[in-house]
């Protein structure tokens, strides 16, 4: 029996690179999809496009990681830091979080997650927080086995 069939491929979380732009915008989308904003919907390219620059714009503190298994990327993480009116650390807000449907069940989220746990306190991070929808019952079951729900209800309103 080959290797391939034997042993499952090594799961590599890496730091997003230019070429890693096709394989990710197909996850970009489907993420978005996941989330309503596609047809119609979708957000404009000009977001996308600058999405993706400020992952390698070193002012920025925007930062984007991959999952990549044999050779193919299976999924992402987007987050950044900032600043808090109550304490002297920044924060680190995980922002998007999205696994390509073959890989879910895997794996795939929570090794994402805790990299950029480590990666926050390498950047001097007191706290990694997010958010989810609460129709998403298959993430939050990871989530609730991985972090504490802090009990604040999120709040918003769009600006034009």
């Amino acid at each position: 029996m080959p290797a391939s069939e034997s042993t499952p491929e090594r799961l590599v979380i890496r730091s997003a690179v230019a070429g890693d732009r096709p394989a990710w915008s197909a996850l970009w989308d489907g993420y978005n999809a996941f989330y309503g904003r596609e047809g119609a919907t979708a957000l404009p390219a000009e977001i996308t496009d600058r999405t993706w620059s400020r992952f390698f714009d070193g002012y920025e503190p925007m930062y984007a990681i991959v999952a990549e298994r044999a050779g193919e990327l299976v999924g992402f993480a987007h987050f950044l830091l900032h600043r808090s009116t109550t304490q002297i650390k920044p924060n680190c807000y995980l922002q998007d979080v999205f696994t390509a449907q073959p890989a879910r069940g895997k794996g795939v989220a929570r090794a994402l997650i805790e990299d950029v746990y480590a990666r926050a306190t390498g950047l001097g991070a007191a706290r990694v927080y997010w958010q989810t929808h609460e129709t998403n019952t298959t993430a939050r079951y990871l989530y609730d086995r991985i972090a504490e729900n802090s009990g604040f209800l999120v709040y918003r309103k769009l600006l034009s």
